[in-house]
């Protein structure tokens, strides 16, 4: 099957074919936990669940935050299939330069046990809504300097208190809500 690997360190991207077994995508990253993205039109981005923690290198692929390698896979319905975007066409979507906040942030919960993609849920106007700790991540990045500065002090403060990380983020994914509601 063609897949597309993309490296970070190298800031490489290539085509590959492996033969996809049940446990494939586990042996390429080389670690029994991985993170499933659906950033890409019929494509799904892997990546190894224990980047953050190993402090691997972030980038974007598209908007979507990826940490380390990436191994895209085409799917169709819910059958993975041959990976169907040109490098070229993806090589645009992909954007190494990660904002400070960004790196700050990644660095400090990188010793928890946080997961960029698992979500939570907050409340708007009586509707419930499931987020991420990434979608915060982003909509804190789009904010003014000082927000962004209020975020990572708070973010420290849980760290020294040792709060769940994932209370912290949704607490600031509602805040993020209601300021926009």
């Amino acid at each position: 099957m063609r897949v597309i690997s993309v490296n970070p360190r190298t800031q490489s991207i290539e085509e590959l074919d492996l033969d996809i077994k049940a446990n494939t995508i586990y042996s390429f990253f080389n670690s029994i936990l991985t993170d499933e993205m659906a950033g890409l039109n019929r494509h799904i981005i892997h990546s190894d669940a224990n980047a953050l923690s190993l402090k691997k290198r972030p980038y974007f692929i598209g908007e979507q935050i990826v940490i380390g390698d990436a191994l895209i896979i085409g799917q169709n319905e819910l059958a993975e299939s041959d990976a169907s975007i040109p490098l070229k066409d993806l090589e645009v979507l992909i954007n190494y330069d990660v904002s400070p906040f960004y790196l700050e942030v990644l660095d400090l919960v990188s010793d928890t046990d946080i997961n960029l993609y698992r979500t939570f849920e907050v409340t708007q106007n009586d509707e419930k809504l499931q987020l991420n700790v990434e979608w915060v991540l982003y909509t804190f990045n789009i904010a003014d300097e000082r927000t962004k500065e209020y975020f990572i002090n708070e973010l420290k403060k849980a760290l020294d208190s040792e709060l769940k990380i994932e209370d912290y983020m949704a607490k600031m994914a509602q805040l993020a809500i209601n300021a926009a509601s």
